[in-house]
Order: C-alpha cells, then sequence, then structure tokens
C-alpha cells in the first residue's frame, strides 16, 4: 500500500507565506514526478507545478515567481512553498505522485487528500 498525505494548509493573510509538504509512504520502489493541483469552489481542478526525479520542474501561469515546489527524495516528500499569497490563490491543495511500487514492476498515480489553503484578511 500506498498513501499520499498533503498537510500545513490552513488560513493566511494576503502577502503571507505557507509551505505545505507532501509526505508519501508505504511499499515504495521510487517516486517519479510529484506534483500540487488545486481546485477553487466552483472551478475544475488545475495544476499548479510539478517536480521530476531530476528536480525539473513546472508551474502554471498565475503561480510563477511566487511558489516554489521541491522535494526531498531521502523523506520521500514534496513541498510547496507558497510567497505573497493572494485572495485567488483560496482552494483545496492537493499533491500527486506517479510511484513505481514493491518491487518495481508496476507503477501508478496516486494523490492525496487535500488541504485547505484560505487567504483572506
Amino acid at each position: 500500500q500506498v498513501q499520499l498525505v498533503e498537510s500545513g494548509g490552513g488560513l493566511v493573510q494576503p502577502g503571507g507565506s505557507l509551505r505545505p509538504p507532501c509526505a508519501a509512504s508505504g511499499s515504495i520502489f521510487r517516486i517519479n514526478v510529484m506534483g500540487w493541483y488545486r481546485q477553487a469552489p466552483g472551478k475544475q481542478r488545475e495544476l499548479v507545478a510539478t517536480i521530476t526525479s531530476a528536480s525539473s520542474t513546472n508551474y502554471e501561469d498565475s503561480v510563477k515567481g511566487r511558489f516554489t515546489i521541491s522535494r526531498d527524495n531521502a523523506k520521500n516528500t514534496a513541498y510547496l512553498q507558497m510567497n505573497s499569497l493572494k485572495p485567488e490563490d483560496t482552494a483545496v491543495y492537493y499533491c500527486n505522485a506517479l510511484i513505481t511500487y514493491g518491487y518495481g514492476g508496476s507503477s501508478r498515480l496516486y494523490w492525496g487528500q487535500g488541504t485547505q489553503v484560505t487567504v483572506s484578511s
């Protein structure tokens, strides 16, 4: 079994920062690409950022220069450093990861349960 767990969301004022982690656990052979997505009320889930196993990153245009995705392979954890937060960043943030599990013969995409981020004064 493999699990992804996000944490570290919360209420923050405009201009503030958060750094939620996404931790993978279980029978992990290798974690390939990891990503953060978000879903605001009444909107579709959208990509925020991704990071490959070689730490190559990709960002959605509205978060470039404000958000930074990183990963600690020793801890099987990805982070999303969010700075200069705006009210329009309010959403449930989800982590996903393409994980090769067990003895390395199979891979699948896993999702976390999400963490709420609310930006408001």
